[in-house]
């Protein structure tokens, strides 16, 4: 049965369709959010995709286009530049263009975590017109505890709204991050972060996993998706981990968890460009089609 799309009433009577076609468009009518992550270049510089246990593949950026072009997929989130770049031999791929990013050379104990926007909604609607690839949504990350919190949670603020006018779904990610906070992991945090998310009125929040006593848990995910009422929530791939290893934890996530899908970047496109392609696939038939950790182990190693 098709998920029935519930559309905020911040989408305007013209944009509903077209919100509720991307929302199908990014869960493939299951509800749940398939993403595939490349906005790390940013975030990670050269780190993610050079160097011991990356495989060759990942050193150009196109690895990540032709990763999403083969792959099932619901959305591909990465920054607007590279979709100028490359996305006219890549224009049916569906993007969604993270606004905002910041690299990892500032340490915390220099100056506190913030991001600002590199482009605006209204710039993304207007490539979209004028470039004819298919933009499905937009994305945007805040330090929650940071000294600079509150200009992030205003520019998310109206980063969907805006959005939410021309019909294009919103991932925040989300990340407890700055002197003030004690524990970025803290299952009790991430609840509030994933709050926060909702109180913004974002359709989907992307956290990292909670963690108690050093240890995660899918159980632990059940406040935050408390928390977050009606908005989605995801889980941050993270590090690079074994294959079967990360499909376990994935399921147990959305069927223990209770969460709405993945946002999966380095254990994608870490790896050659056929492993990367199964492995989407393995990952799309958890989130989208809810198949067995097996079943998924069986895609992933080409069965």
């Amino acid at each position: 049965m098709t998920y029935q799309v519930r559309v905020p009433l911040d989408v305007p009577e013209g944009a509903k369709g077209t919100y509720v076609k991307n929302y199908d468009v990014v869960t493939h009518g299951s509800g749940r959010l398939m993403l595939f992550a490349g906005d790390q270049k940013v975030e990670h510089l050269n780190d993610d995709f050079y160097g011991a246990g990356v495989h060759p593949d990942d050193s150009s950026p196109e690895h990540l286009f032709s990763i999403a072009s083969r792959a099932k997929i619901g959305c591909f989130a990465v920054q607007l530049g590279l979709i100028a770049r490359y996305g006219m031999d890549y224009p049916d791929l569906p993007y969604l263009v993270k606004l905002n990013s910041k690299t990892n050379i500032v340490p915390l104990a220099q100056a506190e975590p913030s991001s600002r926007l590199i482009h605006s909604v209204r710039q993304v609607v207007r490539f979209r017109e004028t470039s004819g690839v298919r933009v499905v949504g937009v994305g945007y990350t805040i330090y929650l505890g940071s000294d600079h919190e509150a200009v992030m949670l205003s520019e998310a603020a109206d980063v969907i709204i805006s959005a939410h006018q021309h019909g294009l779904i919103t991932v925040l990610w989300i990340y407890p991050r700055g002197k003030a906070v004690k524990d970025e992991r803290d299952p009790h945090l991430i609840a509030g972060a994933t709050g926060v998310a909702a109180c913004l009125g974002s359709d989907f929040v992307k956290v990292s996993p909670p963690k108690k006593d050093g240890r995660s848990s899918p159980d632990l995910l059940r406040e935050a998706v408390l928390a977050a009422g009606r908005t989605g929530v995801v889980c941050a791939g993270g590090s690079k981990v074994a294959g079967e290893e990360f499909l376990r934890q994935l399921h147990d996530q959305i069927h223990i968890g209770g969460t709405a899908g993945n946002a999966t970047g380095r254990n994608i496109h870490q790896k050659s460009l056929p492993e990367a392609v199964r492995m989407c696939d393995a990952i799309y038939a958890i989130t989208v089609e809810g198949s067995s950790v097996e079943d998924a182990v069986m895609i992933y190693e080409g069965k």
